[in-house]
């Protein structure tokens, strides 16, 4: 097949929303189903939680980074948890159906909508899994809310970022700005974010299918979504602003984590002190949830339920 007709069946064929169509099955195949709720007058959050819920079963917040919406990075987990727990998986404001009129765009903003949401749907206490840019938000969600967090899992998510940290990422990168890797326009930032994300992904992927998830998962409140990343406050400090917090806490890492390197994961557990734990996930790298789903929930939840689940 010509490259002209190669491109001509993929304007007629788009593999993403088949794919988002069987995740969103997998979901309510697990008692999930999804919402929106105004939180305030001014911002209304879309989220997927449990159809009915058990006053037995703990609760359990899972947090998803940038990127594609939630249910394309919590899909293994949604699926695994939801026997053992209440599972809410909301889509942070920007993206999917949730947005806001407010001027705010910190990690702290992001954090206080989900505790309202939470505290509207009557969720008083839970343990909170946060990856990436999610754990930015579940980290400050634990330090602002410590009498409603019970544990806290961080991964693959450098709370304790800092300026340098930024400028690091785009050398390894070779991209001016980190803001053009972490929110790609093109195939050629969207190839290069995937090679850091992704333990050994295939370099034989065609064009169109990058093109195809851009359009389908990237191209949402685009102008929105750069600006909570300007708001971010931990990528202007000078050095790490991190300090304990009362809750337990569980770092998950890929040891090929190109995003943020293993030694940021060695540097956050030490600035988290005696109650922080570090467990290491080999021959994964940013998405351990996604690449080693198996091990991932292993240790998430003997964290959670002192056992394997």
């Amino acid at each position: 097949m010509s490259d002209r007709e190669v491109a001509a069946a993929a304007s007629c064929f788009s593999i993403t929303p088949f794919l988002s169509n069987l995740i969103h099955r997998s979901f309510v195949a697990s008692g999930l189903h999804i919402q929106t709720m105004p939180i305030d007058d001014l911002t209304t959050l879309e989220f997927w939680a449990p159809k009915h819920t058990s006053p037995d079963k703990p609760n359990l917040l899972l947090v998803h980074g940038f990127g594609p919406v939630a249910m394309w990075q919590w899909r293994r987990q949604a699926v695994h948890f939801s026997p053992h727990f209440n599972v809410y998986v909301p889509n942070l404001v920007f993206f999917g159906g949730s947005f806001t009129k407010s001027a705010e765009r910190s990690e702290f903003f992001q954090a206080k909508c989900v505790a309202r949401l939470l505290e509207k749907l009557g969720v008083e206490r839970f343990s909170a899994v946060g990856t990436s840019y999610g754990g930015f938000v579940s980290y400050n969600l634990a330090r602002m809310f410590p009498e409603r967090v019970q544990k806290l899992v961080i991964a693959s998510s450098a709370v304790n970022m800092v300026k340098g940290d930024n400028v690091e990422l785009a050398k390894r990168a070779q991209v001016d700005d980190s803001r053009a890797l972490m929110l790609p326009s093109t195939v050629a930032n969207f190839r290069k974010l995937t090679s850091l994300a992704v333990y050994k992904f295939p370099k034989a992927i065609p064009n169109f299918l990058f093109n195809d998830m851009l359009r389908n998962l990237y191209s949402e409140y685009r102008d929105e979504k750069m600006e909570l990343l300007n708001g971010l406050s931990l990528v202007h400090n000078e050095a790490p602003k991190v300090s304990p917090i009362e809750q337990d806490v569980l770092l998950v890492w890929g040891d090929q984590d190109g995003i943020f390197p293993l030694p940021k994961a060695v540097e956050l557990e030490k600035l988290l002190g005696g109650k922080a734990k570090l467990e290491v996930i080999k021959n994964a790298a940013h998405m351990p949830q996604v690449e080693k789903y198996d091990e991932f929930n292993k240790i998430v939840g003997k964290f959670l339920l002192g056992e394997s689940s």
